[in-house]
Protein backbone atom coordinates (compact mmCIF):
# COMPACT_ATOMS: atom_id res chain seq x y z
CA UNK A 1 0.00 0.00 0.00
CA UNK A 2 1.43 3.16 -1.13
CA UNK A 3 1.08 5.80 1.67
CA UNK A 4 0.00 9.29 0.36
CA UNK A 5 2.77 12.22 -0.20
CA UNK A 6 0.06 14.70 2.42
CA UNK A 7 0.44 11.65 4.63
CA UNK A 8 4.47 11.70 4.46
CA UNK A 9 4.17 15.82 4.42
CA UNK A 10 1.76 15.67 7.70
CA UNK A 11 3.97 12.94 9.57
CA UNK A 12 7.40 14.75 8.57
CA UNK A 13 6.22 18.33 9.58
CA UNK A 14 5.02 16.68 13.13
CA UNK A 15 8.59 14.89 14.05
CA UNK A 16 10.13 18.15 12.97
CA UNK A 17 8.25 20.52 14.68
CA UNK A 18 8.35 18.28 17.98
CA UNK A 19 12.35 17.93 17.35
CA UNK A 20 12.96 21.63 17.06
CA UNK A 21 10.69 22.03 20.21
CA UNK A 22 12.76 19.65 22.10
CA UNK A 23 15.79 20.93 21.31
CA UNK A 24 14.67 24.53 21.40
CA UNK A 25 14.36 23.85 25.31
CA UNK A 26 17.05 21.62 26.41
CA UNK A 27 20.18 22.84 23.95
CA UNK A 28 22.12 23.71 27.01
CA UNK A 29 24.00 26.45 25.73
CA UNK A 30 23.89 29.13 28.00
CA UNK A 31 25.56 29.53 31.16
CA UNK A 32 24.12 29.58 34.53
CA UNK A 33 20.91 32.36 34.59
CA UNK A 34 21.98 34.38 37.81
CA UNK A 35 19.84 37.34 37.50
CA UNK A 36 15.66 38.20 37.56
CA UNK A 37 16.29 39.30 34.32
CA UNK A 38 17.96 35.82 32.62
CA UNK A 39 14.60 34.54 31.98
CA UNK A 40 13.44 36.93 29.55
CA UNK A 41 16.90 37.04 27.69
CA UNK A 42 16.95 33.03 28.01
CA UNK A 43 13.16 32.91 26.88
CA UNK A 44 14.25 34.79 23.58
CA UNK A 45 17.04 33.13 22.62
CA UNK A 46 15.33 29.38 23.29
CA UNK A 47 12.29 30.60 20.75
CA UNK A 48 15.28 31.96 18.10
CA UNK A 49 17.07 28.49 18.67
CA UNK A 50 13.58 26.60 18.23
CA UNK A 51 12.89 28.43 14.68
CA UNK A 52 16.59 28.03 13.71
CA UNK A 53 16.37 24.22 14.17
CA UNK A 54 13.38 23.39 12.30
CA UNK A 55 14.27 25.56 9.28
CA UNK A 56 18.22 23.84 9.31
CA UNK A 57 15.99 20.46 9.65
CA UNK A 58 14.12 21.37 6.84
CA UNK A 59 16.66 23.13 4.40
CA UNK A 60 18.97 20.33 4.81
CA UNK A 61 16.36 17.65 5.01
CA UNK A 62 15.49 18.74 1.52
CA UNK A 63 18.86 18.69 -0.06
CA UNK A 64 19.91 15.16 1.16
CA UNK A 65 16.39 14.02 -0.27
CA UNK A 66 17.47 15.97 -3.74
CA UNK A 67 20.55 14.59 -3.86
CA UNK A 68 19.59 11.21 -2.99
CA UNK A 69 16.56 11.00 -5.02
CA UNK A 70 17.48 13.11 -8.07
CA UNK A 71 21.10 11.88 -8.92
CA UNK A 72 22.30 10.92 -12.35
CA UNK A 73 21.86 7.22 -12.81
CA UNK A 74 23.94 5.11 -14.83
CA UNK A 75 24.11 5.45 -18.35
CA UNK A 76 21.70 8.82 -17.88
CA UNK A 77 23.07 11.77 -20.05
CA UNK A 78 20.29 13.83 -21.15
CA UNK A 79 19.43 17.49 -19.59
CA UNK A 80 16.94 17.49 -17.29
CA UNK A 81 13.79 19.23 -18.06
CA UNK A 82 13.19 22.90 -18.04
CA UNK A 83 11.23 23.68 -15.42
CA UNK A 84 9.44 26.77 -14.79
CA UNK A 85 9.33 29.10 -11.63
CA UNK A 86 6.13 28.08 -8.92
CA UNK A 87 4.79 31.06 -8.42
CA UNK A 88 2.83 30.01 -5.19
CA UNK A 89 6.13 28.20 -3.43
CA UNK A 90 7.89 31.48 -4.18
CA UNK A 91 5.37 33.45 -2.70
CA UNK A 92 4.88 30.61 0.44
CA UNK A 93 8.75 30.69 1.25
CA UNK A 94 9.25 34.29 1.16
CA UNK A 95 6.31 34.87 3.66
CA UNK A 96 7.08 32.77 5.84
CA UNK A 97 10.12 33.81 6.70
CA UNK A 98 8.89 37.24 6.67
CA UNK A 99 6.41 36.09 9.24
CA UNK A 100 9.10 34.86 11.20
CA UNK A 101 11.48 38.04 11.19
CA UNK A 102 8.32 40.05 12.48
CA UNK A 103 7.52 37.76 15.04
CA UNK A 104 11.03 37.53 16.86
CA UNK A 105 11.54 41.46 16.29
CA UNK A 106 8.43 42.17 18.21
CA UNK A 107 9.44 39.45 20.77
CA UNK A 108 13.07 41.31 20.94
CA UNK A 109 11.12 44.29 21.55
CA UNK A 110 9.17 43.11 24.35
CA UNK A 111 12.01 41.96 26.14
CA UNK A 112 14.29 45.20 25.38
CA UNK A 113 11.48 46.95 27.15
CA UNK A 114 10.93 44.97 30.27
CA UNK A 115 14.67 45.09 30.91
CA UNK A 116 14.28 48.93 31.04
CA UNK A 117 15.66 49.84 27.21
CA UNK A 118 12.71 52.54 26.96
CA UNK A 119 12.64 53.60 30.24
CA UNK A 120 11.70 56.87 30.23
CA UNK A 121 13.34 57.79 33.11
CA UNK A 122 16.60 56.25 32.57
CA UNK A 123 19.55 58.08 32.63
CA UNK A 124 21.31 57.11 29.02
CA UNK A 125 23.16 60.62 28.10
CA UNK A 126 22.47 62.30 31.24
CA UNK A 127 25.93 64.35 31.04
CA UNK A 128 25.30 65.54 27.83
CA UNK A 129 21.65 66.31 28.61
CA UNK A 130 23.52 68.42 31.68
CA UNK A 131 25.40 70.51 29.17
CA UNK A 132 22.86 71.27 26.66
CA UNK A 133 20.62 72.59 29.99
CA UNK A 134 23.16 74.56 30.97
CA UNK A 135 24.23 76.31 27.99
CA UNK A 136 20.15 76.90 27.46
CA UNK A 137 19.96 78.53 30.78
CA UNK A 138 19.11 77.25 34.41
CA UNK A 139 15.34 78.99 33.67
CA UNK A 140 14.64 76.32 31.20
CA UNK A 141 16.32 73.56 33.30
CA UNK A 142 13.61 74.21 36.14
CA UNK A 143 11.23 74.18 33.83
CA UNK A 144 12.04 71.11 32.35
CA UNK A 145 12.78 69.45 36.04
CA UNK A 146 9.38 71.16 37.27
CA UNK A 147 7.74 69.34 34.25
CA UNK A 148 9.54 66.01 34.97
CA UNK A 149 8.04 66.21 38.48
CA UNK A 150 4.90 66.51 37.83
CA UNK A 151 4.84 63.48 34.96
CA UNK A 152 6.06 61.61 38.20
CA UNK A 153 3.51 62.42 40.53
CA UNK A 154 0.96 62.08 37.66
CA UNK A 155 1.87 58.57 36.94
CA UNK A 156 2.59 57.74 40.60
CA UNK A 157 0.30 54.10 40.26
CA UNK A 158 1.58 53.50 37.27
CA UNK A 159 4.08 50.69 36.12
CA UNK A 160 6.12 53.32 34.09
CA UNK A 161 7.55 54.63 37.17
CA UNK A 162 11.02 53.57 37.85
CA UNK A 163 11.66 52.49 41.71
CA UNK A 164 14.58 54.23 43.22
CA UNK A 165 17.63 51.39 43.13
CA UNK A 166 18.84 49.26 46.24
CA UNK A 167 22.42 50.03 45.51
CA UNK A 168 23.87 52.28 42.99
CA UNK A 169 27.57 51.34 41.61
CA UNK A 170 29.32 53.63 39.28
CA UNK A 171 31.02 51.35 36.83
CA UNK A 172 34.28 53.41 34.90
CA UNK A 173 36.18 51.50 31.77
CA UNK A 174 39.22 52.09 31.01
CA UNK A 175 42.29 50.20 29.20
CA UNK A 176 42.09 47.61 30.45
CA UNK A 177 40.60 47.55 33.58
CA UNK A 178 37.19 47.92 35.79
CA UNK A 179 36.77 50.39 38.69
CA UNK A 180 33.57 50.37 41.05
CA UNK A 181 32.74 52.93 42.73
CA UNK A 182 30.11 52.74 45.49
CA UNK A 183 28.94 56.82 45.77
CA UNK A 184 27.29 56.10 48.82
CA UNK A 185 29.84 55.56 50.68
CA UNK A 186 32.78 56.77 48.04
CA UNK A 187 34.10 53.21 48.38
CA UNK A 188 36.18 52.31 44.90
CA UNK A 189 37.43 49.15 44.33
CA UNK A 190 38.27 46.06 41.42
CA UNK A 191 36.12 43.88 42.04
CA UNK A 192 32.35 44.29 42.03
CA UNK A 193 29.96 42.82 44.71
CA UNK A 194 26.54 42.97 44.94
CA UNK A 195 24.15 41.55 47.81
CA UNK A 196 21.38 39.11 45.92
CA UNK A 197 17.77 39.88 45.74
CA UNK A 198 18.41 43.17 45.93
CA UNK A 199 17.61 45.59 42.92
CA UNK A 200 20.94 47.24 41.71
CA UNK A 201 21.82 50.17 39.14
CA UNK A 202 24.89 50.79 37.12
CA UNK A 203 25.80 53.33 36.29
CA UNK A 204 28.29 53.32 32.85
CA UNK A 205 31.16 55.13 31.26
CA UNK A 206 34.67 54.65 29.91
CA UNK A 207 37.63 57.31 30.18
CA UNK A 208 39.47 56.07 26.76
CA UNK A 209 37.47 53.81 24.48
CA UNK A 210 34.45 52.42 24.18
CA UNK A 211 34.25 49.06 26.68
CA UNK A 212 31.47 46.72 26.52
CA UNK A 213 29.51 46.01 30.42
CA UNK A 214 28.80 42.06 29.83
CA UNK A 215 28.51 39.29 32.43
CA UNK A 216 27.01 36.41 30.40
CA UNK A 217 25.13 34.50 33.63
CA UNK A 218 23.29 37.84 33.88
CA UNK A 219 22.54 38.09 30.24
CA UNK A 220 23.13 41.42 30.41
CA UNK A 221 25.74 43.55 27.67
CA UNK A 222 25.96 47.60 27.64
CA UNK A 223 28.65 49.68 25.58
CA UNK A 224 30.48 52.10 28.01
CA UNK A 225 31.14 55.41 25.56
CA UNK A 226 33.59 57.86 26.80
CA UNK A 227 31.70 61.14 27.60
CA UNK A 228 28.39 59.46 28.46
CA UNK A 229 26.84 58.03 30.85
CA UNK A 230 24.44 55.00 29.91
CA UNK A 231 22.98 52.90 32.77
CA UNK A 232 21.73 49.24 33.63
CA UNK A 233 19.24 48.23 36.43
CA UNK A 234 19.11 43.98 36.93
CA UNK A 235 18.47 41.81 40.45
CA UNK A 236 21.13 39.21 41.28
CA UNK A 237 19.43 36.27 41.99
CA UNK A 238 22.65 33.91 42.54
CA UNK A 239 25.28 33.60 44.53
CA UNK A 240 28.59 33.12 43.30
CA UNK A 241 31.23 34.12 41.91
CA UNK A 242 31.32 35.52 37.70
CA UNK A 243 33.57 37.34 35.77
CA UNK A 244 32.66 40.72 34.09
CA UNK A 245 34.35 41.12 30.73
CA UNK A 246 34.66 43.71 28.24
CA UNK A 247 32.97 42.76 24.99
CA UNK A 248 34.00 45.18 22.79
CA UNK A 249 37.69 45.32 21.16
CA UNK A 250 39.58 48.27 23.31
CA UNK A 251 42.87 47.89 22.51
CA UNK A 252 45.35 44.51 22.41
CA UNK A 253 45.26 43.47 25.81
CA UNK A 254 41.24 43.52 25.41
CA UNK A 255 41.41 39.82 26.20
CA UNK A 256 42.61 40.05 30.03
CA UNK A 257 39.94 43.25 30.69
CA UNK A 258 38.09 40.83 33.03
CA UNK A 259 36.86 41.55 36.52
CA UNK A 260 35.27 39.31 39.27
CA UNK A 261 32.07 39.77 40.22
CA UNK A 262 30.63 38.46 43.65
CA UNK A 263 27.17 37.52 44.46
CA UNK A 264 26.66 37.36 48.44
CA UNK A 265 24.18 38.06 51.01
CA UNK A 266 23.35 41.30 52.23
CA UNK A 267 25.22 40.49 55.92
CA UNK A 268 28.53 38.95 53.69
CA UNK A 269 28.27 42.46 51.35
CA UNK A 270 27.96 44.76 54.27
CA UNK A 271 30.90 42.59 55.72
CA UNK A 272 32.57 43.40 52.58
CA UNK A 273 31.74 47.22 52.37
CA UNK A 274 32.77 47.65 56.15
CA UNK A 275 36.60 46.10 55.16
CA UNK A 276 37.00 48.61 52.21
CA UNK A 277 36.01 51.31 54.37
CA UNK A 278 38.43 50.78 56.94
CA UNK A 279 41.10 49.71 54.22
CA UNK A 280 40.56 53.11 52.70
CA UNK A 281 40.75 55.04 56.46
CA UNK A 282 44.12 52.90 56.95
CA UNK A 283 45.82 54.45 53.53
CA UNK A 284 46.33 57.89 54.60
CA UNK A 285 48.00 56.57 57.67
CA UNK A 286 50.21 53.88 56.13
CA UNK A 287 51.26 56.78 53.41
CA UNK A 288 52.19 59.28 56.75
CA UNK A 289 53.95 55.94 58.31
CA UNK A 290 56.14 55.58 55.11
CA UNK A 291 56.54 59.26 55.05
CA UNK A 292 58.20 59.65 58.75
CA UNK A 293 60.28 56.83 58.21
CA UNK A 294 61.87 57.72 54.97
CA UNK A 295 61.93 61.26 55.71
CA UNK A 296 62.22 61.47 59.88
CA UNK A 297 64.51 58.52 60.33
CA UNK A 298 68.25 59.97 59.14
CA UNK A 299 67.30 62.83 61.80
CA UNK A 300 65.81 61.31 64.70
CA UNK A 301 69.18 61.42 66.32
CA UNK A 302 69.79 64.74 66.28
CA UNK A 303 66.30 65.92 66.84
CA UNK A 304 66.46 63.13 70.28
CA UNK A 305 63.59 61.25 68.34
CA UNK A 306 63.65 57.79 69.40
CA UNK A 307 61.81 54.29 67.86
CA UNK A 308 58.63 54.50 70.14
CA UNK A 309 57.92 58.23 69.22
CA UNK A 310 58.40 57.30 65.50
CA UNK A 311 55.85 54.17 66.15
CA UNK A 312 53.32 56.74 67.54
CA UNK A 313 53.46 58.38 64.69
CA UNK A 314 52.80 55.43 62.88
Amino acid sequence: MKIPSTIWTLLIGIVLTLTSLWYGQNHGLLPTAASDEAPLVDGLFNAMMTVSTGIFLIVEGVLIYAVVRYRRRAGDNEDGPAIEGNVPLEILWTAIPAIIVIGISVYSFDVYNNMGGFDPHSAHAAPMMEESMNMRGTAMAATLKAASVQVAQLDDNSDTVTKPAELVVNVTGLQYAWLFTYPATEVTTGELHLPIGKTVEINLTANDVIHAFWIPEFRLKQDAIPGRQTNLRFTPSKTGEYNLICAELCGPYHGVMKSPVVVETQEAFDQWLQEQLIASKNIPNEAVAMTADKFLSPYTQNMGINSEILHQIK
